[in-house]
């Protein structure tokens, strides 16, 4: 796929700004999220109620299921008409028969975008250890043509790093996997400037590929709390807290992301930065979700979308 030169970083995060420009950036990253669900019984359901078709939904992978259950709602959502992203985990595929029949199936289904990730799972079911090795074996069988069907095909980056990989293997291995994928979406995070700071580095190592911005979405607050601590994004979150004085953890009905989504339109967004959009990580809280989605939008004086 063609992607542009790489960019230079800009230099240290600016406060919020306001003003119709950033009213303008702020609004249409509010208007086409992504939103990723789980693949639980109920959540096709719970999505349809929910969500507007016009936005894409992405479907984890669950190391305890397997991910027949990451198919099963892709295949219940598509027959809902929306436009659906599975998680391919490698660590879940068995071996190059079992990836074709996967992607035989999404065929199927008429999917055309996957995300690749590693997986959580300690041990692999499987001969795949890690996302680049799929994403290598999804390359043959495109090129072969037993699945000409997929068209995008997205990564995972880390702004605050990985508990197990050193930044500088994580680095590496995001360079290794550019030719293969087609765009990057970052692990949840709390800190606009984490996360300018590493879309500038990323820009500045030759990662061409457009970002989606991990956030989360109106989750409550025990549940983000755990979540966190699993998935090694603490740092951002003792900036939160130290910041807001854990006003934004604790308030009713859980956290919210307006201050981080208002910064990052301020100081990530702007054109040459090649960030898409959000990626909303809603942890099965879809309805607080989406109704946090649209009062920001009203608020912005912009809840006319088509949702």
């Amino acid at each position: 796929m063609t992607v542009s030169r790489p960019l230079r970083s800009t230099a240290s995060p600016s406060p919020r700004k306001s003003g119709d420009g950033h009213r303008q950036r702020l609004a249409e990253l509010l208007r086409r999220p992504r939103y990723e669900v789980l693949p639980l019984p109920g959540t096709a359901e719970l999505v349809q109620e929910h969500v507007p078709t016009t936005l894409p939904v992405t479907v984890t992978a669950s190391p305890r299921r397997g991910l027949e259950p990451t198919l099963a709602l892709t295949e219940a959502l598509i027959t809902r008409g929306f436009r659906v992203v599975p998680h391919l985990a490698a660590r879940l595929v068995r071996d190059e028969q079992h990836l074709a029949d996967i992607l035989g199936r999404l065929h199927d289904g008429c999917v055309q975008e996957v995300f690749v990730v590693a997986g959580d799972g300690n041990v692999p079911v499987g001969e795949f250890t890690d996302s680049l090795q799929l994403l290598t074996a999804i390359e043959r069988h495109c090129q072969s043509g037993s699945s000409p069907h997929l068209t995008s095909v997205g990564v995972t980056g880390y702004p605050e790093g990985h508990p197990l990989v050193s930044d500088d293997e994580l680095s590496s291995a995001l360079l290794a996997k550019q030719p293969l994928s087609s765009y990057v979406v970052t692990q949840m995070c709390f800190d606009a400037g984490a996360v300018d700071q590493w879309v500038g580095q990323a820009r500045e190592r030759g990662c061409q590929l457009p970002v989606h911005v991990g956030v989360a979405g109106a989750v409550d607050t025990l549940k983000l709390l755990r979540v966190a601590g699993r998935i090694g994004v603490g740092s951002s979150l003792g900036f939160l807290r130290k910041h807001h004085g854990g006003a934004k953890l604790l308030r009713p009905g859980g956290y919210r992301a307006d201050d981080l989504i208002s910064e990052l339109a301020a100081d990530a967004v702007p054109p040459g930065r090649r960030v898409a959009g959000l990626h909303v990580y809603t942890f099965g809280d879809v309805a607080a979700t989406e109704r946090w989605r649209r009062e920001l939008l009203d608020r912005l004086g912009d809840g006319d979308d088509d949702g």
